[in-house]
């Protein structure tokens, strides 16, 4: 994994275990498990084990809510801000919050990084729900089916066997390239039931100046209301629009 630095150049210390693990974290995604952290990393899985419950106790690692997994801390929050800036900057948030007054749906905001989804702006209102599913696994959400769609090596993104979240999710792969496809001819990327049950979102692509995609704008809501979601769909390509400037 490139992102990650290979251990052999040097003789890892604690400290530099304890900051390799938080980078595994942030390169791999919230709900990463201890045995890919150890993978990663070419680290025995004790010591990724060891490590994790002294970050844990520290709060600079926290257990997802299944305790399956791990995602970064609290207590990194202010080193984030310090060494970043901020995401989203205010005239994209008033655009952002317009569209959230006139839709009363779900509207977030996901960039792409990497190959991965990074939710930039969630809505404060709607949560976002199966964050975990929504990060790692691109083939069953709306904005991993944009990244996927504008992404020439797409296929290089998705693990070999695509794995099911629900009874609706796409597996096959024939299947989910006609699905890519028409998100190219449409500019549309949605799903109904894929990720979890019980949520339809619709994404459209946001573009920088030189055209290329950068990430999506997102609307979500009940499977129940999935055709009065999709009326919005021309105002968020409206402010998708304004937020490619914006944000890149």
């Amino acid at each position: 994994m490139s992102p990650l630095r290979d251990p052999s150049r040097h003789h890892p210390t604690p400290v530099s275990n304890s900051l390799r693990i938080i980078e595994a974290i942030a390169v791999l995604g919230l709900g990463v498990s201890a045995k890919e952290i150890a993978a990663a990393l070419q680290m025995p899985t004790a010591t990724a084990y060891r490590m994790l419950n002294a970050l844990v106790a520290e709060e600079y690692v926290v257990r997802t809510s299944d305790l399956r997994g791990f995602g970064l801390g609290a207590r990194l929050d202010g080193l984030i801000v310090a060494a970043s800036q901020p995401a989203v900057p205010f005239a994209a948030r008033s655009a952002i919050d317009e569209l959230r007054t006139a839709v009363r749906f779900a509207v977030h905001v996901v960039g792409f990084q990497s190959g991965t989804l990074r939710i930039l702006d969630a809505d404060p209102d709607h949560p976002v729900r199966a964050e975990r599913e929504l990060i790692r696994h691109l083939h069953a959400s709306a904005a991993g089916k944009v990244l996927l769609a504008y992404s020439p090596s797409w296929r290089e993104a998705l693990p070999k066997k695509l794995v099911r979240l629900t009874a609706r999710t796409v597996v096959d792969l024939s299947l989910l390239r006609s699905d890519l496809e028409e998100v190219r001819r449409t500019g549309l990327a949605s799903q109904t039931d894929e990720l979890t049950d019980e949520l339809t979102c619709a994404a459209v692509p946001i573009l920088d100046f030189d055209g290329t995609t950068r990430g999506a704008l997102c609307l979500a809501g009940p499977s129940s209301r999935r055709d009065a979601i999709l009326t919005h769909v021309d105002a968020a390509r409206e402010c998708a629009a304004i937020l490619g400037p914006l944000l890149y």
